[in-house]
């Protein structure tokens, strides 16, 4: 184990669940894997993909104790499911799986997005599963089983949003567990999850990804200088617009409201300061610009830049 990992999440003496079983061997599922198993958080540990060559990868890697060729055989007798899959395919595996739950068990997922999942997933839930959705708010552009690392939640939050009437100990063991990989655990409704990811994640995103394709079908300069003279800004936009196409196809088409809401108010502050830039008006450029410094003051205080996870990965 890393001297970091331990330090911010030392091993347990015991596991919190028996069994956990992971659907979806990506960034996300494989770092929670390595996590749980580097910090005994389960004492069995079973993953699967709907990708053949993804579970080969992952036996390989040994990322857990046993790789199931289907997510029904991986949920059984499991103590903690999670749904590592994109936003709009969480429905699907949950029909798939419902039949193999076990009473007790707690039903998680990871996804961004967490009203949509709740309506897709909670058709599916037997009774007596408990149902506890989940957003680590971490990760980096890479994907797939060899991208994951344990680190990534150290010090980042990880946001539940049971429905209402939830079993309060099921939800207690999932923060738990979350805290065990040294992630920090906020619960919220999962519409006001959705409205405040709107604004924090799912609109720069949707901004990196305009702004890198606006760059891309520049006539007047061409995709070499683009590369060539990236300043700093550029290159985090850039950095943003690699991340999972399928995963943020989902995200935009299952928040549409909240995402929607968000970029009519992003318009409208646009729309201000390009008034500003056309009649010379520096004093609301500098008032707006001394404005927004707070926030990434802010997000430097609370420990949430991300440079910070990419030095405790590599010591």
């Amino acid at each position: 184990m890393s001297a970091a990992l331990e330090s911010f999440a030392p091993r347990r003496d015991e596991p919190i669940f028996g069994r956990l079983a992971i659907i979806g061997i990506g960034l996300i599922g494989s770092s929670i894997a390595r996590a749980a198993k580097e910090l005994n958080l389960a004492g069995r540990i079973v993953l699967s993909d709907r990708d053949e060559a993804v579970r080969l990868r992952a036996r390989e890697l040994d990322l857990g104790h046993e790789i199931a060729e289907t997510a029904a055989e991986a949920v059984r007798e499991a103590d903690h499911i999670i749904l590592c899959v994109p936003v709009g395919a969480c429905g699907a595996v949950a029909a798939e799986i419902a039949a193999s739950l076990k009473p007790g068990a707690i039903l998680s997922d990871v996804g961004s997005v967490k009203n949509a999942v709740v309506e897709a997933v909670s058709p599916h839930v037997p009774d007596g599963v408990h149902l506890v959705p989940a957003h680590p708010v971490a990760g980096t552009e890479n994907s797939g089983p060899d991208a994951g690392f344990p680190s990534l939640f150290l010090n980042r939050w990880c946001i539940l949003t049971p429905p209402e009437g939830t079993d309060a100990a099921a939800t207690a063991a999932t923060r738990h567990f979350w805290e065990g990989m040294g992630a920090l655990v906020e619960v919220m409704t999962a519409q006001h999850h959705d409205l405040v990811l709107a604004i924090t994640s799912h609109l720069p995103h949707l901004i990196a990804y305009n702004i890198v394709g606006t760059a891309e079908d520049l006539e007047a300069v061409t995709q070499s200088e683009v590369i060539k003279f990236s300043a700093g800004g550029f290159r985090d936009f850039t950095r943003i617009a690699a991340s999972d196409p399928t995963m943020w196809r989902d995200v935009f088409l299952h928040n549409k409201d909240a995402v929607l809401e968000m970029l009519g108010r992003f318009s409208e502050d646009l729309s201000i300061l390009t008034r500003a830039i056309r009649f010379g008006d520096g004093e609301t450029l500098h008032k707006h610009f001394t404005r927004t410094r707070a926030i990434r003051r802010g997000i430097i205080a609370l420990g949430q830049e991300k440079p910070e996870t990419e030095k405790l990965r590599k010591s």
